[in-house]
């Protein structure tokens, strides 16, 4: 019991622990939320582009001493505002249009940060993350852009739903489709940039799509996704960062592969739509 009381309560005995329990745990609820819409309406490309559409704000903040989040989340989202506007043209789809901007921002952004000097050092904590390492700054950073994104997304969580499932019915029914595309983006692009620090701009996409994935195995309701995505994000996060402590091993990674591990449990034995479960139906 002693062995089991001090797995649990060392880690807090630490500041930058509790930071990092803090911000990790903020984070996956926002991405779990976010994270629902992208997969419901197949976007989940969109994720992993955005990680590499900040990347020129991030360069040119790093470059200018400035903040690295705000830097970020101009650069993203007004690449994002480009991909809502290209994206219109329904000759193309959506992720040819997102692949094109978002590949060049990335170009850009290390055309960059190659001018500055001593920038390989900070490369990798973007691509990595820096979640014990954050300050307090950084934590009210992400408290705050956080209770906003969610904020926005209540307010306007039908209307999405509503565009996801069916474009044309959600425009013949008056909605504003394209500003509701804009304000998807713009989400996603908040998203990650506030969970960068979490776990890195490469491993970015899984905070958002992993979770949220695996609610969608478990629920056909909407509003239990919406509950479920964040309840596995922040497990996620909490599981991994106790292992990281422990073990001495990369937090980031192991929040990532503690939620892929939740998401084979769940593609496995999920009560209707698991593997399991449907060769259970055709043996029957």
């Amino acid at each position: 019991m002693s062995t089991l009381a001090g797995f649990l309560t060392d880690p807090w005995q630490h500041v930058f622990m509790q930071r990092a329990f803090a911000v990790a745990v903020m984070c996956s609820v926002v991405s779990g939320v976010v994270g629902c819409h992208v997969v419901l309406r197949g976007m989940a490309f969109i994720g992993d582009a955005v990680s590499h559409a900040v990347f020129p704000g991030v360069a040119v903040a790093f470059v200018l001493e400035f903040n690295l989040v705000v830097g970020g989340a101009v650069a993203g989202l007004l690449t994002a505002l480009a991909v809502a506007v290209f994206s219109q043209n329904r000759r193309l789809k959506e992720d040819s249009v997102i692949g094109v901007f978002f590949a060049a921002a990335f170009g850009l952004g290390i055309v960059i940060l190659s001018t500055a000097p001593g920038y390989s050092g900070s490369l990798e904590s973007f691509l990595f993350g820096q979640i014990l390492g954050i300050g307090d700054g950084d934590v009210r950073t992400v408290a705050v852009m956080g209770a906003a994104v969610l904020l926005v997304a209540a307010a306007v969580h039908k209307e999405l739903v509503t565009v996801s499932l069916d474009r044309e019915t959600a425009r013949a029914a008056g909605l504003p489709v394209f500003g509701l595309d804009v304000l998807l983006y713009a989400l996603v692009t908040i998203t990650v940039v506030i969970a960068l620090q979490a776990v890195g701009n490469i491993l970015v996409l899984a905070l958002l799509i992993t979770p949220a994935a695996c609610a969608r195995l478990l629920t056909d309701r909407i509003g239990a996704m919406m509950v479920l995505a964040p309840a596995f994000g922040a497990g996620s996060a909490v599981v991994g960062l106790y292992v990281s402590y422990h073990r001495n091993l990369a937090a980031g990674g192991l929040i990532v592969l503690v939620a892929t591990g939740a998401f084979v449990l769940c593609w496995l034995f999920a009560p209707r739509h698991g593997l399991l479960a449907g060769r259970r139906g055709r043996g029957t």
